[in-house]
């Protein structure tokens, strides 16, 4: 029988924050395996994209975006994007402390990775950042499972995305010529590791032809998040009525509130929330 103090932390909502909207796929994952659970999504629209920031700029964005996050009372604080998932972690656990846990998108994928393509060979696509970083060939390095990591830097394709490029002739040319690039010859499944990709996901496997697996990163990390939060006993009661999610932005524009309802799924209410006064 748990607790009332561990009942009413339980309760408490789940963070999420991405350098814009792309994190709204990860939300969206979240919600769909996670529907008991609220959450208070922060997408810093007004410093997109993290990918050409410094490191240092970014851990100085997430540490802001924390404090309101706690201020929520937040039990779990995601990292929904990849450049601060790499950036910003460790700096974010350390400040964050016993307040909430901590969790990134990038651990969970490179865990499904060296459980499941052991000695076989798997690309990835994300930002220059996300890839010239090398932090997911690290991580997958240090499994030392034999998976073979081919990464190609994709920079086109997350303002592709932003703009409402897909699922159209103009962006089939564009993802068939990043995915015919050698690099990603002979894979057997591919990554996407960004967040936006999941909104493009039909028209990899398209191109595909079903011969590689297409790993949607979205639904990696919310099956992490389900199953920490229940070894944690942190999982909200069946009981529990989440009374409606909340989503904060740095900097309002009227084309992100469109754009939200094409990543998220659904009617959403934006706040303004500058993070600088």
């Amino acid at each position: 029988m748990a607790s009332s103090s561990s009942f009413s932390l339980a309760a408490r909502p789940v963070g999420v924050f991405d350098s814009g909207i792309g994190g709204l796929t990860v939300a969206r994952a979240l919600s769909r395996v996670l529907p008991h659970e609220r959450l208070i999504y922060f997408g810093d629209t007004a410093h997109l994209p993290y990918g050409d920031k410094s490191t240092a700029a970014i851990q100085a964005y997430a540490v802001k975006i924390c404090d309101l996050l706690l201020r929520q009372q937040c039990k779990v604080i995601l990292i929904a994007c990849n450049s601060a998932s790499a950036a910003a972690y460790e700096l974010v656990r350390e400040y964050v402390g016993s307040k909430a846990r901590v969790l990134n998108v990038i651990d969970p994928i490179v865990a499904h990775v060296g459980q499941t393509y052991q000695g076989r060979t798997v690309g990835l696509i994300g930002t220059k950042q996300t890839v010239n970083s090398n932090v997911y060939r690290k991580k997958i390095d240090d499994l030392d499972a034999g998976v073979q990591l081919q990464s190609l830097a994709t920079p086109l394709l997350a303002p592709m995305i932003e703009e409402g490029f897909f699922n159209s002739s103009i962006s089939d040319n564009i993802i068939r010529t990043y995915l015919s690039n050698p690099v990603l010859d002979g894979i057997d499944a591919l990554v996407l590791a960004c967040t936006h990709y999941p909104l493009i996901k039909e028209q990899i496997q398209a191109y595909y032809k079903d011969k590689v697996e297409v790993l949607d990163a979205s639904d990696v990390v919310a099956r992490h998040v389900a199953g920490f939060l229940n070894e944690q006993q942190l999982a909200a009661p069946a009981a529990h009525h989440a009374t409606g999610h909340h989503f904060y932005v740095s900097d309002f524009t009227r084309s992100f509130e469109e754009s939200t309802r094409i990543f998220f799924g659904q009617e959403v209410q934006l706040e303004h929330y500058p993070l600088w006064e």
